[in-house]
């Protein structure tokens, strides 16, 4: 059994790594901006591309590109690869 992991800022989720959304620390306008892209507390989604802390990720067929400040308060949960 392996030991959880604390919650990581996406901006630091290396590029291929896989991980779950486990917080969106940001107002109701924020949430609701993410989830109109499709990403929510729960989705699944790999790190695409990063260039200082802005990423571009995927998710469920979609790509979206996240500035610094928005990648900060989103919380992130690394996935176990088999």
């Amino acid at each position: 059994m392996t030991k959880p992991t604390h919650p990581t800022v996406l901006y630091d989720m290396p590029v291929g790594k896989q991980a779950r959304i486990t917080e969106i620390r940001g107002g109701r306008e924020l949430t609701r901006r993410l989830l109109s892209l499709g990403l929510r507390v729960g989705s699944v989604i790999s790190v695409i591309q990063q260039r200082h802390r802005g990423v571009v990720v995927a998710c469920a067929g979609n790509r979206v590109a996240l500035g610094g400040s928005i990648a900060g308060k989103v919380f992130m949960q690394p996935l176990e690869t088999a």
